[in-house]
């Protein structure tokens, strides 16, 4: 039997069953690859629609006859076919786009699944179907995320609290502080043509500014509406890193139609996404004003509003509180997305409308966030 050729096997793959004929069939393992492929995007409606041609049912032989590929079979599959970062990208395609909840609401799954942001996500969404023992399962992949998130992000949110690089040097020999093009000049005289080097004899460093820090809040309202599923998880990581931190206190409060108060549990994202219940209306309004409740010094507040904006309260009544709180001296933002991409999805009338109100509209990466607060904290 001749062996394929591993150039055509790759156009058979991405053109698909009907292309076969010019390219010949598929052998082993790439075989193996497009039976997961169409287990997953087979069932695309747009296919048909598109005149694209299905290949065969996959099955696998098990016991008398024949049974359907399961969720955790394709799992497998998949675990052993692709590299991780496909994995990840097929995961989330079962999750988000053909909403296969049983990657995340099977225990048999659940048990294999290599924990991503992806899967917290779905695990927020699907957590209201799972019985004890399978939200005791998906709470690990809350914990594994969190953690990770924790570790990345939390150095630069507590480096943006140490205060401002100075012109001035500094004789504190701190890796942070080392001024590179400072250095270099200072130690030119030592530059060796023969091994295109410079020794560096003194290494020069910056000193930084001391932050005289007055007491300052900050009102994180979090729109918990399935839409916003990672920004509610970055605010949860956001409010944990900025917890404790010398001279802001922290508020963190999560609404649709209701709204729940979860500052409490800020120091524990991982309980506190566990208590997040996304999905439901939104009342926008109802949140603001909550948060101006909150408000002990206006000139020293920031309330930080993340949310796409899409009001299904009294839109009037919003602008209303965002207008008197900038006017009273609080600073609000209004974040379309507060998450690594920070790729805004959101309802830019209602957005306008706050900004000609006083109000900051944008999208924000959590470092950025944690930025802009410092910089307030430091006036």
């Amino acid at each position: 039997m001749p062996v394929p050729d591993p150039g055509l096997e790759r156009w058979r793959l991405i053109l698909g069953a009907p292309a076969e004929r010019c390219t010949g069939p598929l052998g082993g393992e790439a075989a193996a690859r497009d039976a997961a492929l169409e287990w997953l995007y087979g069932r695309d409606p747009d296919r048909d629609r598109r005149g694209v041609r299905r290949g065969p049912v996959t099955k696998r032989e098990g016991g008398d006859g024949p049974s359907v590929v399961t969720a955790v079979d394709w799992l497998d599959d998949v675990h052993r076919l692709f590299p991780r970062e496909t994995i990840e990208r097929l995961e989330r395609d079962a999750v988000e786009h053909y909403g296969i909840d049983e990657i995340v609401t099977d225990p048999t799954v659940l048990e294999r699944v290599e924990p991503n942001a992806t899967l917290l996500r779905a695990v927020l969404r699907t957590k209201h179907l799972m019985n004890p023992e399978v939200l005791r399962l998906a709470r690990r992949i809350v914990e594994a995320v969190v953690r990770q998130l924790l570790e990345r992000l939390e150095p630069k949110v507590r480096r943006s609290f140490t205060g401002t690089r100075s012109r001035r040097p500094s004789r504190l020999p701190l890796a942070r502080d080392f001024d590179f093009h400072g250095t270099i000049r200072a130690n030119l005289a030592h530059y060796r043509p023969a091994e295109r080097r410079v020794l560096i004899e003194r290494p020069r460093f910056h000193s930084r500014t001391r932050r005289h820090l007055e007491q300052w809040q900050l009102v994180l309202l979090v729109d918990q509406s399935g839409s916003m599923a990672g920004s509610v998880i970055h605010s949860a990581v956001t409010a944990a890193c900025l917890w404790g931190l010398p001279g802001l206190r922290t508020h963190l409060v999560a609404f649709d139609t209701d709204v729940v108060d979860l500052t409490r549990d800020v120091a524990d994202p991982v309980e506190l996404l566990m208590r997040v219940q996304l999905g439901g209306g939104t009342d926008i309004a109802r949140a603001v004003d909550y948060g101006a409740s909150l408000v002990d010094n206006p000139r020293r507040c920031i309330v930080a509003l993340v949310t796409d904006f899409y009001e299904g309260g009294d839109a009037h009544r919003l602008v209303r509180t965002v207008r008197a709180l900038t006017e009273q001296g609080t600073t609000v933002l209004g974040l379309a997305a507060l998450d690594e991409e920070a790729v805004p999805a959101y309802d830019r009338l209602l957005a306008q409308r706050l900004a000609d109100a006083g109000a900051h509209v944008g999208a924000m990466t959590p470092g950025r966030l944690a930025s802009f607060v410092a910089e307030r904290l430091g006036r």
